[in-house]
């Protein structure tokens, strides 16, 4: 029996990872998603926040995405984000910037396009932010 999946990450602007793993935990739109090998087909949306690979040895590398898609096939897991991030490059300061900049938006309140664009913002912002503290918590076990 099969011990891997194939996962490849990939934004609109660059692929971001690409290997054989033991398994993929990502956040869908209907909750929490941990894929194994051999996993039933899937596709559906992916919420902003952290998307984690594990390999045969259990060790995990983390990466945030901004929303996007998941399709998983029975030996392969693609996920299509907006945007992507390895872990390490995520920006604290850059998020909580983010965050700031869309509240003082959502504040403003001028149009309803903006409003949207505004909470979009904000929610990728708090994503991120959730992602790191997450991944704070995962170092120091």
């Amino acid at each position: 029996m099969t011990k891997t999946i194939r996962c490849d990450i990939v934004s609109a602007h660059d692929e971001i990872y690409s290997g054989e793993v033991a398994m993929v935990f990502a956040t869908g739109i209907a909750g929490e998603l941990g894929i194994t090998p051999r996993h039933a087909p899937l596709i559906t949306q992916l919420k902003p926040g952290p998307v984690r690979v594990q390999d045969t040895n259990g060790e995990e590398q983390f990466f945030f995405v901004g929303g996007g898609i998941i399709e998983v096939q029975p030996h392969v897991v693609t996920v299509m984000a907006d945007t992507a991030m390895r872990g390490e490059d995520l920006d604290e300061a850059a998020a909580a910037e983010a965050k700031a900049e869309a509240e003082r938006e959502l504040a403003d309140r001028t149009g309803e396009m903006e409003v949207a664009e505004a909470q979009a913002k904000l929610l990728e912002a708090v994503a991120q932010l959730q992602a790191l503290e997450r991944l704070r918590k995962n170092l120091k076990r």
